[in-house]
């Protein structure tokens, strides 16, 4: 590794590679099996493995090779099968040795940093391995479905300049994406009946504006526009591309007009990429609309996210533009988007910033310097406003004017950083980079885009699994590594996002994503398979458990809210168990009439769980539950200590409390819990332990009552 050859010399060879006659066939077969899946009846997970490959090529890879290859004429002559194999093999090779010449860097720079408090990783060498090999933050259907919310307010300057709308750019480029699928099953098809010597994948990526006009009822005159809009002519020689980081106007333009004015799309995810973000460059040629797109480009993530998040929150709970007065009127602080949902809040943040060239060339003060303008700043303008939130000293007015209430006191503020466009190696840059600060109200910072606050919304689609959410991602915010937030997010819908104190530091890789990939396309692109991902959302959904948590979250009250995380924090197997024991204490309540609990503690006696089953009238019960809970909290010297009171009918909660407040020494309780049995049995349930005590005939009743156990519940 340390011998590499200079990545410059691999990259000159690899340009004369893409340069060779009859090279865009081997580029074609590349896309084709680093790109391209098959399935049966239903899209499954399993058939999205090979997409998670270590060989295969990544999106940047690819472009790549097409920016080297319009380096110079591109000759399409049909070489030969074995040629063509020599062409695949050698780009392999070469790719695989640039990346290892990129981490033998990263190495260099772990081997000869200055000192033991100099961290090497947020160095720009090292960085710049993370920017250009991360993965993906988006889905391509987002870069083309959002985009029509994005330049909603430009459509005019489209029509006026272009000669289309962003809607039927968004058409175009859906049709385009099924027309290449059939392609590819046609060519596949037609290639069995050639020799080797005529196999070629190139004509699946051949573009055909007259089918196209038909399947997308756009005139092909207009198709034509689009086509042209995003086209690189083979003519021209990509003349500013002479590194691995340099601008690829390829990317810009990922469809190749070739002499004879056919056009070519080798990666459908790059069209919808520069649907998304060409049309900035567009705005910045036009000297008189600038201003007014990059102020339409500022409102668009405010408003998408307001959106977004109404769809979970309800609209009266989602306010945008939200400002911080003080009694004479001096505004304090801004806040883009603000969620309150009981004693909860959340601070959304919003910027529009890239990555420039100069940080994708791993610029040291380019990266930092990027960074604190993209997250940074925002995250500084979130605390304050999160400070003054805390005060109690101050006013909230809306867009409108009209003045804004809370609740109070606050249990949590989440601060949410969000951003515009795809930001490369966000979250290693976060952890890297981001200073800020964690209150007892406070939470860790949550950095991320719009197209992962899409998918949150989208999946996550009631508050307290939001909520839920985000403070376990933000608990953990520097015990987590994974190439971005879809990961973290596939994660947790898989098995629950939590992690025993013993590991300091996970790393997550990319194939977990496969469960949410498959129900994300059949959601969004109307794939046949399932559309909710296998785990916490389906798993417990029709157990008693689940209903419950589905009974908590019509209601937006703080205990509530509380218990409904307690519930959603807890193992699998523990639920199982919880439904059992609340399944057996109904039917002995029912049997006898009388009350049966269970009491399980949390976190090493840090909080605790007591369940009644009883048929007592709400006002007997709730005293009972009351000074059980109370006794329990104390007897464990435990912080926090939730009740639920279940009817053995229905098995649904009819009340539920919380107690919240720090263990204190009391004679009285000393003396009130002097009685309680020690000898318990622990059984070690994932983080949960449930202790099952022996009460004795004579001891007091664990409900509470001040009576024995055999005058009351035994």
């Amino acid at each position: 590794m340390l011998n590499a050859r200079e990545e410059k010399v691999i990259f000159a060879e690899l340009e004369q590679l893409c340069c060779s006659p009859g090279y865009i066939h081997a580029l074609a077969y590349l896309c084709f099996r680093d790109n391209t899946i098959s399935f049966g009846e239903t899209l499954e997970a399993k058939d999205l493995s090979q997409l998670f490959s270590m060989t295969r090529l990544v999106r940047t890879e690819i472009s790549t090779l097409l920016g080297l290859m319009c380096k110079s004429h591109i000759d399409f002559t049909q070489p030969k099968a074995d040629t063509l194999q020599r062409y695949i093999s050698m780009t392999d090779e070469l790719l695989q040795e640039i990346h290892h010449s990129m981490f033998g860097t990263q190495f260099n720079a772990l081997i000869h940093k200055d000192s033991i408090e100099d961290n090497p990783l947020n160095s720009g060498s090292v960085l710049r391995e993370a920017i250009f090999y991360g993965g993906e933050s988006a889905y391509s259907f987002q870069y083309r479905d959002l985009s029509i919310t994005k330049y909603q307010n430009d459509n005019d300057w489209f029509i006026a300049n272009k000669g289309f709308s962003i809607t039927q750019l968004a058409n175009v480029a859906a049709v385009i994406i099924d027309s290449q699928n059939k392609a590819v099953a046609n060519t596949i098809t037609r290639m069995k009946e050639l020799t080797p010597d005529q196999w070629s994948m190139l004509p699946c990526f051949l573009l055909s504006p007259s089918e196209i006009a038909t399947e997308s009822n756009v005139d092909q005159s207009t198709v034509e526009l689009i086509l042209e809009a995003f086209s690189y002519s083979a003519t021209e020689r990509n003349s500013d591309f002479n590194e691995l980081d340099d601008f690829n106007a390829t990317n810009a333009y990922p469809i190749l007009k070739d002499s004879r004015n056919r056009y070519y799309l080798f990666q459908s995810y790059s069209l919808m990429e520069a649907i998304y973000e060409t049309p900035y460059f567009w705005f910045v040629a036009d000297k008189k609309y600038i201003d007014t797109a990059m102020q339409h480009r500022g409102e668009f993530t405010e408003s998408f996210v307001t959106s977004r998040l109404a769809q979970v929150f309800g609209n009266s709970n989602v306010l945008e533009n939200v400002t911080i007065l003080n009694d004479k009127g001096t505004i304090l602080g801004e806040i883009d988007v603000l969620v309150k949902f009981a004693d909860r809040l959340i601070i959304v943040q919003a910027k529009s910033k890239k990555l420039t060239i100069a940080s994708r060339k791993g610029n040291d003060n380019s990266i930092k310097d990027d960074f604190k303008k993209a997250v940074q700043n925002a995250y500084n303008q979130g605390f304050s406003c999160a400070e003054l939130l805390q005060s109690n000293k101050y006013n909230l007015v809306d867009a409108t004017g009209s003045r804004v209430s809370i609740n109070n006191p606050i249990k949590e503020i989440f601060i949410l950083c969000i951003l515009s466009d795809h930001y490369p190696a966000l979250s290693t840059q976060a952890r890297q980079f981001l200073t800020y600060t964690v209150t007892d109200t406070v939470m860790a910072p949550f950095i991320t885009d719009v197209f992962l606050m899409d998918v949150m919304t989208e999946i996550l689609q009631t508050p307290l699994h939001f909520l839920s959410y985000l403070k376990r991602r933000t608990g953990y915010d520097q015990k987590i590594l994974a190439s971005h937030e879809l990961t973290i997010l596939a994660y947790h819908l898989k098995q629950n996002l939590w992690m025993d104190e013993e590991f300091s530091l996970v790393h997550l890789m990319d194939d977990i994503c496969a469960d949410l990939d498959v129900a994300m396309l059949c959601r969004r692109e109307g794939m046949p398979g399932v559309k909710t991902p296998p785990g916490i959302l389906t798993k417990y959904s029709d157990t008693i458990v689940g209903r419950m948590i589905k009974d908590i979250e019509k209601h937006e009250n703080p205990a509530a809210v509380e218990l409904g995380f307690l519930f959603l924090s807890l193992s699998g197997e523990l639920i199982k168990q919880i439904n059992e024991s609340i399944s057996a204490l109904s039917t002995k309540t029912r049997e006898d009439n009388k009350l049966h609990d269970i009491t399980l503690v949390i976190n090493k006696d840090k909080e605790g769980l007591t369940i009644h089953c009883s048929n007592a009238p709400i006002h007997i019960a709730a005293e009972k539950l009351s000074n059980h809970c109370n006794r329990r909290k104390y007897a464990h010297k435990a912080n926090t200590w939730f009740g639920v009171s279940i009817q053995s009918d229905t098995l649904m909660p009819n009340l539920a409390l919380v107690l919240n407040t720090p263990w204190e020494q009391s004679d009285e309780m000393d003396e009130t819990t002097k009685g309680m049995s020690k000898s318990q049995k622990h059984v070690k349930l994932g983080k949960l332990v449930i202790h099952a005590e022996k009460i004795g005939r004579n001891n007091p009743c664990p409900c509470g009552s001040g009576k024995k156990h055999k005058k009351c519940c035994l």
